[in-house]
């Protein structure tokens, strides 16, 4: 492990860090760097963790007056908490090395944040490799500032609506948890979803960050419907739920908390991989998700357009049941029409 480019200097313990983990991108990490250099933000420090990049990385990186790091290739969550390691500040920012933070989202953030917020989320707009806006920010997110609503949500259904990595400001406390979830290589695991136990999430409707949809994202957005990234999902989700009992316990929670085969999640990313792998879809585990579509919070109007969604890519032919599923997964823009139009 080398360290040969190291810029330190003694000021006041900043209240937020922003730790960028780059793996091979040479073409967006100066951008994300910029993102924040450009805020001129004195009460954050910055942390980039080159995470044994085979590319340019390294050299784009040197370039910057930055805090920056060599490691060997240990993947994103390693990666993390090495990053962790070098900051002081009580609250921390995740940056994927291909996203950018929005011009102002430092000062925007910083004011929301207090010593009882355990997470302070934002949602995200979408843009190409070449940064165009290509859709609607993500995800939809409403204002508010909660722990018990989400509690509960999490202990019915084990998540709840969070953005990608790059749209999530955590407590320092909460980071800990990444430390034992050796089975997942990403970092926006089970901690976004152990926050309300901790303390309150707060939400912000406007879009502070950029999101980079390309052909390398890990979350497999903008490629073709993939079996093997969703059976990633629902192994990871699995662990997940069962690490999230055990942090549970301590609190007298666990028992509360849902099986994981009986959640939304399990059952629709089941559905999803079924018609993914030309498989049909068991009449039960089908009523199962119906059910569990039609308990969600959301207009009747838009649970009503699921199940019809839903049941007509079981009864359709692969092929178009497929088509119609990669449609709705896009994270580009959708509409109706053109979701009759991929279906039939």
């Amino acid at each position: 492990m080398t360290e040969p480019f190291i810029t330190d200097v003694a000021v006041a313990v900043p209240r937020l860090a922003v730790i960028i983990t780059c793996w091979n991108y040479a073409e967006y990490v100066s951008l994300a760097i910029r993102s924040v250099l450009d805020q001129r933000c004195n009460d954050c420090e910055l942390i980039v963790v080159d995470d044994g990049s085979t590319d340019t990385s390294w050299s784009v990186i040197q370039k910057h007056d930055v805090r920056a790091y060599r490691i060997e290739n240990s993947g994103q969550r390693a990666a993390c908490l090495y990053g962790l390691s070098k900051t002081r500040a009580p609250f921390v920012l995740f940056l994927d090395a291909d996203d950018e933070l929005q011009p102002g989202s430092l000062a925007i953030i910083l004011e929301k944040l207090d010593d009882r917020v355990a997470k302070l989320q934002f949602p995200l707009v979408r843009i190409d490799r070449n940064g165009a806006v290509i859709g609607q920010p993500v995800p939809k997110l409403a204002a508010f500032r909660d722990r018990h609503v989400l509690a509960s949500r999490v202990l019915k259904t084990g998540t709840y609506a969070s953005p990608p990595t790059s749209g999530n400001v955590f407590r320092r406390d909460a980071c800990r948890f990444l430390n034992e979830a050796d089975y997942d290589n990403a970092v926006d695991g089970v901690i976004l979803f152990v926050v309300p136990f901790l303390g309150d999430v707060v939400s912000l409707s406007e879009a502070l960050g950029r999101y980079r949809v390309h052909d390398r994202n890990d979350s497999g957005l903008g490629r073709p419907l993939d079996a093997k990234l969703l059976r990633r999902e629902l192994t990871r989700f699995m662990a997940r739920m069962d690490h999230l009992r055990r942090i549970l316990e301590p609190m007298a929670q666990a028992e509360n908390l849902a099986r994981a085969e009986d959640t939304h999640f399990y059952l629709e990313r089941s559905f999803y991989l079924a018609v993914a792998e030309g498989r049909s879809v068991p009449i039960g585990n089908l009523v199962r998700l119906l059910l569990r579509v039609w308990e969600n919070d959301g207009s009747i109007k838009t649970r009503a357009a699921l199940v019809a969604f839903l049941v007509l890519t079981a009864i359709l032919p692969v092929r178009r049941a497929q088509q119609g599923l990669s449609y709705r997964l896009n994270t580009n823009q959708r509409s109706m029409t053109g979701l009759i139009r991929s279906l039939l």
